[in-house]
This record gives structure tokens, sequence and C-alpha cells, in this order.
């Protein structure tokens, strides 16, 4: 544990460039009501504005920036910042979102009161680049879950968004942190192994704004079908064999969404590629025959074709 005193919330916050975003998150971060806080921003390599704005933070004696090599990789820049970590509660912040005032206190005081609860995570909204809502709020679905949430996790029925997650410290460490083999899906991944481990507690208030934007971190869109699974997998040999069937069932799943990904972008080889891996671990059950079969009629007749039938299967 590295020296100075014991805080009760480290807030670890993950920069690179982005700084008309950046500034507006750390400002929601020292809008909080709860001060009683260290700020621990992990900067992968950022240009030189973005430094000189980091430097001028750390006037502040409850700033520390960690400063890092360009890897690209958010498990890695996280956990450098969870190992120099000194709260007894870990917040998640992102350099593009923000939080409303009353966020951590509301979550602290959430978390004290449910002793069962060493994690928490709270509802969220989501706005484009200006700050304003998009218009797919008016009409989004937002269903709370909390107590034990691992198979409706697993599932995807449990919306949680790495800003909104309060935890105790001792159970990320617990838990082995961020899984730096994984580019893409590494949030999830960390979920699902906490959530093994102790019940979820929510906070159904929309106290985090997710900003969408056209500089948001990209990945190839590929890497979070493999994040997914290399998730699932390793998952297997710490469960009962009823969530070991839930789990690779929904490797299952998740192969078969991969290849009519492709398929429907007219990417019939890697469709196919897709298929063809999955095979080993999917050929026993029949959903897999019956979306892998749908996924060559897709890869094989022309979209005319597929816009007919779908019609006539509307119209019977």
């Amino acid at each position: 544990m590295p020296a100075g005193r014991a805080v009760p919330v480290s807030i670890i916050l993950p920069s690179f460039d982005r700084l008309r975003f950046l500034r507006p998150a750390v400002d929601s971060v020292l809008a909080q009501s709860f001060t009683d806080w260290e700020l621990l921003i992990a900067d992968d390599g950022s240009g030189a504005d973005t430094s000189h704005y980091l430097r001028a933070l750390e006037s502040d004696a409850r700033i520390r920036v960690i400063w890092l090599a360009h890897s690209g990789v958010p498990a890695m820049v996280r956990n450098a910042a969870l190992r120099q970590a000194r709260g007894t509660y870990i917040a998640f912040m992102d350099s593009d979102d923000l939080w409303a005032p009353a966020k951590l206190e509301r979550q602290l005081k959430g978390l004290r009161e449910r002793r069962s609860c060493r994690w928490s995570y709270t509802a969220f909204s989501q706005i484009d680049e200006s700050g304003l809502p998009l218009p797919e709020e008016a009409t989004r679905r937002w269903v709370p879950h909390e107590g034990l949430v691992f198979e409706r996790l697993t599932v995807g029925q449990v919306s949680i968004r790495t800003p909104s997650v309060l935890a105790t410290r001792e159970l990320i460490v617990q838990a082995g942190g961020f899984d730096e083999a994984l580019h893409s899906a590494e949030d999830l991944d960390l979920w699902l192994r906490l959530a093994l481990d102790s019940e979820l507690a929510i906070v159904d208030e929309p106290l985090l704004l997710v900003r969408r934007h056209d500089e948001n971190h990209s990945r190839a869109w590929q890497s979070a079908f493999a994040g997914r699974d290399h998730a699932l997998l390793k998952l297997q040999a710490r469960v009962d064999a009823r969530r070991r069937s839930l789990l690779r069932r929904e490797r299952v799943r998740n192969a078969l969404k991969l290849a009519a990904t492709h398929a429907a972008l007219g990417e019939q080889a890697d469709a196919m590629r897709a298929l063809r891996r999955s095979a080993r671990y999917s050929w026993a059950y029949p959903q897999w025959w019956l979306g892998g079969m749908k996924v060559l009629l897709r890869t094989q007749l022309p979209n005319r074709l597929l816009d007919v039938y779908r019609h006539g299967s509307r119209s019977a």
C-alpha cells in the first residue's frame, strides 16, 4: 500500500487526450457533495496540451497523475491506478462522462446501509457531445436490478456503465482487477467476477451522464465479442454445473451474433470463419445449428431476395 493516509474513496480516471471532454469530467468530480476522496488520473501517453492541464491539477493535494507510456489497453491503464489506490472504496470515472454532484454521497450511503452488498451502480442517461440528451433516451427501456445478479448479468439484462460503479477495494482486489489480456469487454468481465462474490446494490437515479460522440474509445468491433467469449469461458471453472451450462449457452449465443453481424455487413468469409471456430463448443446445441443455417442463408442470398422473404414473413 502506498504511503499517505487512507481515504474513503479512490476515484480512478483513465485519460488519453480528448481535453474538451476531460475538463468537464474532472469538474464533475470536483463538484461532488462528498469531498473526502482521492482522484487518480492514469494518463495513457497524452499529448502536450492534456499533459499541461493534468500537471496543473496536481496542485490539488487530492489529485495524483500516473504517467504511463501509451498502450491503448483500458484494463492496463485502470489497473495501474488501482495498484496505487488508498481508498476503502473504488469509484470509476471515464474521461468523457459526467457525474451528478450527489453521486458518491448517495452510493456510499446505500452501501453502508446494505452490508451484504460490496458494490453498487446507478442509473444513467445518455447525452451527445454538446451535453444534450440523445433522442432515443425518451424510449430507452431501463430495468433496475440488484441483489444476486450473476445470471441476469450473464444474459445481458443488467445495464451497468463503468462510471456508475462504486465497489470496495477489497472486493476488486479479491476478484483480480481488470483482465489485461482483454482490449474490450474488460468491464463486463470484472462485473461478472464481482457478481460471483457479492450482492449488488443500486441507486435508481440517473447520477451519471454517458456521453456519445465521434471520439469514443474505438476498438475493432469484433474484439467486444472476443472479450465476452473470453470472460464466459474462463468463468466456467469457478461455477457450479447449472451456471456452467448458462455460460456455455451464452458463448453459443455470442458466437452466433458475431457470425450474423459479419453476414449483415456482407463479410461472408468472416461469417463462415466465426461459425467454424465456434463449432467445437457449440455443435451440441440445436440453437447453433438453426442460427448457423440463418447465417448461411444470409451469406448466400442477395439482399433483394432477403427483403422479399422478410416482407412475406411479416405479411403471413
